[in-house]
């Protein structure tokens, strides 16, 4: 686990600021890149279950697979593992006063939330990801026209 900062250099994708803000929108920018947490049950993606794909609202990485979600009763959308391994990053947060280990996009740096190990099998670990940080791509074509 890292401890390096959320806009360090050597993540492939990066961007100013000014970039930054201007494709987020505020709740995103507060979330993705100063690990903002949205509250629980309000994010668009708490309570959504269709077949798809979640990514990365910063550079578009495939982080989870909608097979992989699960309900935890949080709040906040969870899964039991990534696309895979490459894709989060795990990261040492020791801010209000806890060890929690933060899950960022491993291409762009974007604050996803946290990983806990109280998850299901296979992994027994849950992904615990701000809906604000995660964008969904449905696997039926119609439904979704990107």
């Amino acid at each position: 686990m890292s401890h390096k900062p959320i806009d360090d250099p050597n993540y492939p994708v990066q961007k100013s600021d000014a970039e930054w803000r201007a494709q987020l929108d505020p709740v995103q920018y507060q979330v993705a890149r100063h690990a903002a947490t949205e509250r629980a049950f309000t994010g668009k993606y708490w309570d959504h279950f269709q077949d798809g794909r979640y990514l990365c609202v910063g550079c578009g990485t495939p982080l989870f697979e909608a097979e992989t979600k699960f309900d935890a009763g949080c709040g906040w959308p969870s899964y039991y593992a990534p696309v895979n391994s490459e894709v989060v990053e795990r990261v040492v947060d020791e801010s209000h006063g806890m060890v929690r280990v933060e899950v960022r996009c491993n291409h762009c740096g974007s604050h996803l939330g946290h990983v806990f190990p109280d998850g299901p099998e296979p992994t027994g670990e849950r992904f615990c990801i701000n809906s604000a940080a995660i964008d969904f791509r449905s696997s039926d074509p119609a439904a979704d026209p990107t």
